[in-house]
This record gives structure tokens, C-alpha cells and sequence, in this order.
């Protein structure tokens, strides 16, 4: 009976659980299988099956190369079913000096540079592996480590790798999971094993002395780690955190007195062709004052000129500009999020990551030597069989020649083993001279000496820490400082403060007239005189704010989110046009608007206020913001809007709401804040605040009368109005404007 059912099995399920089944499964596979690496070797599976698989084409360092097209192909087609291109990038990674600092590939032909230039299609480059690689494959043969089968079930490969090289903080590691990501630099090798034999000796070593040996990353690309020592030891205590990085440079003297600056070292993964592309546009923007040129001298080696103004700018001042607006300084992310040895993820501190490197050697130590110790029993139990054989010479021939079941009769005759009887019968006629019983019976010492001795071995903790102790001393014999692969490249140096340099003093004092529409469209004018009933505008937008100072200036804009953004007054575009939205040059969002705009003068003390009538007093240098985003500071709720923003002068304030009542305080129950939603200022109980001023009580209180007249009122008895902050206020006096303005 045919099945009439063309889908099979139908479950009903819920989308929400089929999702979440499904998405987990996802996540899961993310996680063991592609982002995050193993703490033991410090690889994920890609990297793994990659040393793996050429390790099986017997491409040692000492044997020649063959194509990465080779490799890749049986990488993906054995162990790793992806594709190629994935495989060979990740390939091409491993044989990059610039990017891993111990290359665990061998490449041949154009591997791509640190100017970003990809490297050559997989059928023109070849490879093999180097001496770390084979570190880590070192005893791969010797029951070290599990296997598994792979995705096919035709092959085996490695869970994990010996690795008798501390790969994972040596070489580093970055990936993204699903919800978790892992970032770790690069690290000496020969730092890591200094560290590694102080855990051995010391178990409970400290993070403090711990960063005494392992002082910080080591990166590829040399540069210079200017971070406290006190952020480093908290980096490596939590397992997060990140490492401030420079350029290398250096001052070369020309003729003249004139000198220029020679860029040795690049921070690690930014790629030098952008790097020298974004320096170029801030020369064009007139963003670097300090510099005049930037030239890329560099052949193998990084050489980047960097020529002065004049030779009156001092080197140190230039440099400290260069890294606070470009890449030659970065920040470089830590976050040891790796698989443990019973492959869960979870952050590490350093003395962690080191110790789980240790337990590994150890189980791989006693692994190795189980190995060994059936190796040596198997070979004995054959050479005993031997002895017996050469003792009884005569009597094993004749059995062999004349019985019909030798075998059997070898094992009865002699009391012999099944693997003694078949390497008896299986001995060559020359294995029966005379030398060759003297060299079994040698062998035979021998073995018998290696087993008790592997026996001890393993009945001995302390012999298997010292036995790891002198393999850890072999690797940093190897590939430690005193190498040309290991010397430190990154070295250590100390970073001035933000504050120490003030690049605005070398911006060329000049007059402009700021010009910003009610749409803002903002612009600067050359000079104090500008006719202004000549500055045109779109149609539909004309003038709202015209101040004048100098390009020296900080620009202050207060918007309706109760943000402060900040604008150097250089960088504002010119006049001629109709200048540029303010919006493009700040994140002030479309759905703000612009409440005030003014020149700062950091000694000033500015009063903020809500349309809720909520408001306090802070110092204008407290505003300034340092980025794009601006800085919050006046707290808004839903429904409120800022809405004043004055000097604050004078011995009294006046406020005056929607309802017409007028409330007017002494200034000094104003609290002075940094940030927040401030002090009820008038209560209302319909409407909200309509306008704030700021004045001297003798001198009484004056208001702009209405329509086009540009005379002023003032009025000196002002006691029925006075009262204490957050009171209602009393209706103005006869003559107040309609609009409920002072100004």
C-alpha cells in the first residue's frame, strides 16, 4: 500500500517553540563550532582541521610546499564541509606575519599586506607548516587526545590538539557568537612561559605577579602600549577590558634646523593605505594646523613621513594630535570568552587561562605516556619471546620445520603468548646471529629501565609538573625572547593626559560672524562687518541667531532633548552660500529643535529650565561636549521640552507662566548641579513655564512692551510678586506682553 501522505510524519507545533528549537540549535553550533576557541590550543575547528589536514599531506617545515588550492580542498572536502573561500581566508590569516604574531603557516607567494591588498587566488600560492604548528601537532600520533568522526563518518579528526605551544593568548583569538563575542591580543611567548613555570611553582600566584611576567599584549605589528599598569592588572583580573595602542615614531633631523617624523609601527589591524587616506582628508579639512604633509615610504617595512608646518612645532604636540584624531592610536579589546575543557563558554582571568593551558599539558603528559608504557609492554613481551627462542634454537626450527601447527605447538612447547608465537614465525633468518640475541637482551634493559620509569611517572604528580616545567623551558628555548621570532615587538610607554595639550591654541586667531537660520542652516562670515540686511537665505527661512566671535571660539547649542552639543567655530562651514544644516555636523535628530546658540565663555554660570518649570544652575564649562552626540544635562519626561537657557546674573529671577502669574525669587535658591531634572522653579496647575529672566531687584524688573516698539517697561515695586521658589506666582501687572515674554 503506497503512502498517500506526500509530507510524511506532520507534527503540529507552535512557530514560537519550532523557532526557538531551531534557533538554539543555531546559537549552540555558533558558539562550540565556529566562534569561539578551545582554551587548550587556542583554535576553533576551521583553524583545527586546517593544521590537521596538512599535517596528514606531510607538509612539515623541513619537507616542501604544496598548493593552498590542495589543502583547501581536502580541508573541505574531509573534515570541514564550508566554503572554500572561508577556508582559505582563514589559511591565508595563519601565514600573515602582520596579523598573527606567531604564523602557524608557511606561505608562498602573495599573502596579502598590511595595507588591506588581498592576497592571490589559492592556486598560485602554496604552503606548509612551521615550527609552532608542528609544536602544536607535537604527539598527535600517541593517544594525546580524543578523536571523532567526521561529518562523513569516513574519517577522524582531533577534538582538540596536543599544542605544547600556548597558542590561544600567543597568537590571540577574536570572533562573534550568538550573544557572546571573544577578542584576545596577541602575547609573548616567552612572557606566557615565565608565567606558565611561576603558576607551576606557584599555584595561587597572584594577577599582580602574574602581569610582572606577562607585562602585556605583544603585537604583531609592534607599537607602543601606553596603559597604567594598575587598568592592565584589573584587564587581566576580570577578562575584559581593552589596551590603549600607539604608533611607533621617532624624529629624524634635516638640514636647516628642520626635522621630520618617521611612523616605524602601526597600531595592530589598522590597515596603513586607510590609515594615511584619513590623515590626507583631515589635511584637506585644515583639521591638522600642525602638519604639512604625510608621505608612505614604506617597502617591507613600515615608513611612514610625517613633515611639520614649521620648525618651530614641536614634535611631541604634533604626534599627541595625530593620535587623538586618527588611528595611530586605537584602543584594542579584551574579552576571554573561551570553551573550557568541558567545552562551556564562560569568561576567564589570565591566572584561569593559564591554568586550564597547564591541566591540558598535563592530561596529555599522562596520555602520552600510557601510550608509550603499552608500546614498551608489547615490544617486551616480543623480546622475551625472542630470548626464549634463542635459548631453544634448535628445538623452535625443528618445530617450524616438521610440524603441521607450528603456532600452536610454539605456545605449548615453550608456554608462549599468541604475540610471541607470531613475531617468532614472522623473524627473519638474519635476526638468528649471534649479535642480534646481545642486542635484544640490550633492548629488552633498556625498555624495562623507561617503564618503571614511566611507572613513577605516573604515580607522581610532582615528577609530571617538573617533567611539564622542562618541556614549557624547551618552548621558550625555542620560540622565546632570545629568537628572532620571539623578541618583543610591542614595547611600553607612558600616555599624557587629554588635558596637557591644547591643540585650539594653534588654530590661526580670526573675526566671524555666525549666521544660523530658524531652520538651521549655519554658516561663518570673515569679519565683525558684514552688512547683515545683505545675508541671503532659502526661500521660506530667514535669520534667527548672528553672533560674532573668532575661530578660535567653541560654539554652544542647546536643543529641545536638554543636550548641549559643541561646534569649534573653525569648522564651521563659510559664508558664501547658504552654509550647512547644523544637524550634519551634530546628532541633534530632526524631531529637536535648536532653543539657544552662544559663544562659550567657560566662567559664565547658565540657567536651564523645562516647559514643566523645572530648572537649576550649572557652570558653562561643565557643558561643553566632546563628541557628535553632545551631552545630556537637563533630564526630560515624557511631554517636557527644554526651554530656556540664559546667563545667570543678578540677585533675582523671574518666571512667568502660560497662566500669566508671574513668580519672581532670590537667585540664591537656586541649586548649583551638574546633570539632572532640577527644582520645581513656579507650579502650575494648567499650562506650563512661558519665559525665565535673570535681573537685580533695586534695579526692578523690565519687559519688552509689544507690537513693533522697541521701548521697555520697568517696574520697581515688585513685593506683591516676590515669594519662594516653587510658589504660583501672582498675574503680571497691567502692560505685560500678550505673549507672556520678558523679551
Amino acid at each position: 500500500m503506497t503512502n498517500t501522505n506526500p509530507a510524511g510524519d506532520i507534527r503540529e507545533t507552535r512557530l514560537a517553540d519550532a523557532l526557538g528549537e531551531r534557533y538554539l540549535a543555531y546559537a549552540m553550533s555558533t558558539i562550540m563550532s565556529r566562534s569561539l576557541p578551545d582554551v587548550r590550543d587556542g583554535l576553533k575547528p576551521v583553524h583545527r582541521r586546517l593544521l590537521f589536514a596538512m599535517r596528514q599531506l606531510k607538509l612539515d617545515p623541513q619537507k616542501g610546499f604544496k598548493k593552498c588550492a590542495r589543502v583547501v580542498g581536502d580541508v573541505i572536502g574531509k573534515y570541514h564541509p564550508h566554503g572554500d573561500s572561508a577556508v582559505y581566508d582563514a589559511m591565508v590569516r595563519l601565514a600573515q606575519d602582520f596579523a598573527v604574531r606567531y604564523p602557524l603557516v608557511d606561505g608562498q607567494g602573495n599573502f596579502g599586506n598590511i595595507d588591506g591588498d588581498n592576497a592571490a587566488a589559492m592556486r598560485y600560492t602554496e604552503a606548509r607548516l612551521t615550527e609552532v604548528a608542528m609544536a602544536l601537532l607535537s604527539g598527535i600520533d600517541e593517544d594525546s587526545v580524543d578523536f571523532r568522526d567526521t561529518y562523513d563518518g569516513e574519517e577522524e579528526e582531533p577534538c582538540v590538539l596536543p599544542a605544547a605551544f600556548p597558542n590561544l593568548l600567543a597568537n590571540g583569538s577574536s570572533g562573534i557568537a550568538v550573544g557572546m563575542a571573544t577578542n584576545i591580543p596577541p602575547h609573548n611567548a616567552g612572557e606566557l612561559c615565565d608565567g606558565l613555570l611561576h603558576l607551576i611553582k606557584f599555584p595561587n600566584a597572584s594577577i599582580e605577579k602574574l602581569v610582572d611576567l606577562i607585562p602585556g599584549p605583544d603585537f604583531p605589528t609592534g607599537g607602543v602600549l601606553v596603559e597604567e599598569r594598575a587598568s592592565i592588572i584589573e584587564t587581566y583580573t576580570k577578562g575584559k577590558g581593552s589596551f590603549r595602542i600607539r604608533a611607533k615614531w621617532e624624529k629624524e633631523e634635516l638640514s636647516h634646523g628642520m626635522y621630520q617624523i618617521v611612523i616605524t609601527d602601526i597600531p595592530y589591524q589598522v590597515q596603513k593605505s586607510k590609515l594615511i587616506e584619513k590623515v590626507a582628508e583631515l589635511l584637506i579639512a585644515k583639521k591638522l594646523p600642525l602638519l604639512a604633509d604625510i608621505r608612505d615610504e614604506s617597502t617591507e617595512e613600515v615608513r611612514v613621513v610625517l613633515e611639520p608646518r614649521n620648525r618651530t612645532v614641536e614634535a611631541e604636540i604634533l604626534m599627541e594630535q595625530l593620535f587623538k584624531l586618527t588611528d595611530f592610536e586605537v584602543r584594542f579589546g579584551l574579552n576571554m570568552n573561551v570553551l573550557d575543557a568541558d567545552q562551556t563558554p564562560r569568561v576567564m582571568d589570565l591566572r584561569e587561562v593559564l591554568q586550564a593551558f597547564l591541566d591540558h599539558r598535563r592530561v596529555v603528559l599522562q596520555r602520552r605516556s600510557n601510550y608509550r608504557l603499552q608500546k614498551i609492554e608489547h615490544r617486551l613481551e616480543i623480546l622475551e619471546g625472542y630470548l626464549i627462542a634463542f635459548l631453544n634454537l634448535d628445538e623452535v626450527i625443528r618445530i617450524i620445520r616438521e610440524e603441521d601447527h607450528p603456532k600452536e605447538d610454539l605456545i605449548s612447547t615453550f608456554k608462549l603468548t599468541d604475540v610471541q608465537a607470531e613475531a617468532i614465525l614472522n623473524m627473519r633468518l638474519r635476526s638468528l646471529r649471534k649479535l642480534e640475541e646481545m642486542e635484544i637482551k640490550t633492548e629488552h634493559d633498556q625498555l624495562s629501565a623507561e617503564r618503571d620509569g614511566l611507572q613513577i611517572l605516573l604515580g607522581d604528580e610532582t615528577l609530571q609538573w617538573a617533567r611539564i616545567s622542562d618541556e614549557i623551558r624547551e618552548t621558550k628555548k625555542k620560540f622565546g625572547q632570545k629568537t628572532e621570532l620571539g623578541k618583543r615587538r610591542t614595547n611600553f610607554g607612558d600616555a599624557p593626559s587629554a588635558d596637557i595639550v591644547n591643540f585650539e591654541a594653534f588654530i590661526e586667531r580670526e573675526p566671524v560672524t555666525i549666521v544660523c537660520s530658524q531652520k538651521g542652516w549655519i554658516r561663518a562670515f570673515k569679519g565683525h562687518n558684514n552688512d547683515e540686511a545683505a545675508m541671503k537665505y532659502k526661500d521660506g527661512d530667514k535669520e534667527r541667531f548672528i553672533l560674532k566671535g573668532y575661530t578660535t571660539d567653541k560654539l554652544l547649542v542647546f536643543a529641545t532633548n536638554g543636550r548641549f552639543f559643541t561646534i569649534g567655530c573653525d569648522k564651521l562651514p563659510p559664508g558664501r552660500g547658504q552654509g550647512e544644516p547644523i544637524r550634519l555636523m551634530v546628532d541633534m535628530g530632526n524631531e529637536n529643535e535648536i532653543v539657544d546658540m552662544f559663544i562659550h565663555q567657560p566662567e559664565r554660570q547658565i540657567l536651564l529650565a523645562s516647559s514643566a518649570g523645572r530648572g537649576f544652575a550649572i557652570q558653562e564649562k561643565d557643558v561643553a561636549a566632546q563628541t557628535k552626540n553632545g551631552k545630556q544635562i537637563l533630564n526630560l519626561q515624557d511631554g517636557e521640552k527644554a526651554k530656556i537657557c540664559l546667563p545667570l546674573t543678578g540677585n533675582a529671577i523671574a518666571v512667568v507662566g502660560d497662566n500669566r502669574k508671574i513668580l519672581i525669587f532670590k537667585t540664591e535658591e537656586l541649586p548649583n548641579m551638574a546633570r539632572g531634572r532640577g527644582v520645581i522653579l513656579q507650579k502650575y496647575r494648567d499650562g506650563g513655564m512661558s519665559d525665565v529672566t535673570t535681573f537685580n531687584l533695586e534695579d526692578g524688573l523690565s519687559w519688552q512692551m509689544g507690537g513693533d516698539s522697541e521701548r521697555t517697561r520697568t517696574v520697581t515695586d515688585l513685593l506683591p510678586w516676590i515669594g519662594k521658589r516653587a510658589g504660583a506666582g501672582r498675574l503680571a501687572p497691567t502692560g505685560f506682553p500678550r505673549n507672556n515674554k520678558f523679551t
